[in-house]
């Protein structure tokens, strides 16, 4: 478990927006700084669908996660790239679920560090743990979370919105595959990745304004990819029904007026054998 000693604050830099904090924002949530308030306005201006995209990626997270604690029986999550804490994290979700469940969050961003204590309010009959790690260290995520998790039963890994951040495809490719075979058969994985694939052309024009606005100006840039290349990431794995779908298209809730909207942005969960 991270603790964050009086004094001892990390350095967090409010002079370049980034990916967390900006996401924070278009959720309506209040850890954010001008510049990613900013920057936010500025994709929203020029794509207006990512505040859709945004909710939609958040209730995907619900969505899958009591699926995976409730049918599929899964008590143990490793969520990588966790993001500011909001509504219904995933430890909250798996928790009202199954009580018992066991969450590890890892993330880099020092404004997440400084919200950890946040995040570990877990059920007293599970666990809950932060790590400062990076997607790109696999390994380090791994040994660090093994002080929570029990790699000789079946994990959730959650990868939601953070593959798209590294650009290079046989990098991000390797590091999901390193992660899988860490786990057993019975574990899953869920995901959501940017891309260009959904909606009308006009709209793919202008999400790609708005990404080549962010990659100028953040900390972070967004390479958003094509089905084909994000159902790479599944290799080895079974991909649950309805298979890789828009994030709003994913075991929606039924409601009167039909099926909900596709965004730009895919999603699927997948079963390890």
């Amino acid at each position: 478990m991270v603790a964050v000693a009086e004094g001892s604050f990390p350095h967090i830099d409010t002079t370049v927006p980034h990916s967390a904090r900006v996401w924070n924002y278009f959720l309506g949530g209040k850890d954010n700084y001008p510049v990613d308030r900013e920057m936010g306005d500025q994709y929203q201006r020029l794509f207006p669908e990512i505040i859709d995209i945004a909710r939609t990626d958040r209730a995907f997270l619900g969505r899958a996660v009591r699926h995976l604690a409730g049918e599929a029986g899964v008590r143990q999550f490793l969520d990588i790239g966790t993001g500011l804490p909001t509504m219904d994290n995933t430890h909250e979700v798996a928790q009202r679920a199954a009580p018992e469940s066991r969450i590890v969050y890892v993330d880099n961003d020092p404004l997440v560090l400084l919200h950890a204590q946040a995040l570990l309010a877990s059920s007293e009959e599970g666990a809950c743990d932060y790590i400062d790690a990076d997607l790109r260290d696999p390994d380090r995520i791994l040994a660090a979370a093994a002080g929570t998790l029990d790699f000789g039963r079946p994990v959730a890994v959650m990868l939601l919105g953070i593959l798209h951040f590294i650009p290079d495809f046989d990098e991000v490719h390797r590091l999901v595959m390193r992660l899988l075979d860490a786990v057993p058969g019975g574990s899953y994985m869920a995901l959501t990745h940017a891309t260009f694939d959904l909606g009308d052309q006009t709209a793919a024009d202008a999400n790609a304004e708005a990404q080549d606005a962010w990659n100028e100006k953040a900390s972070e840039t967004l390479t958003p990819r094509t089905s084909d290349q994000i159902l790479r990431f599944f290799d080895g794995l079974e991909l649950l029904e309805p298979g890789l779908v828009s994030m709003s298209r994913w075991r929606p809730e039924a409601v009167p007026w039909g099926e909900p909207a596709a965004v730009s942005g895919y999603c699927g969960v997948g079963r390890k054998p």
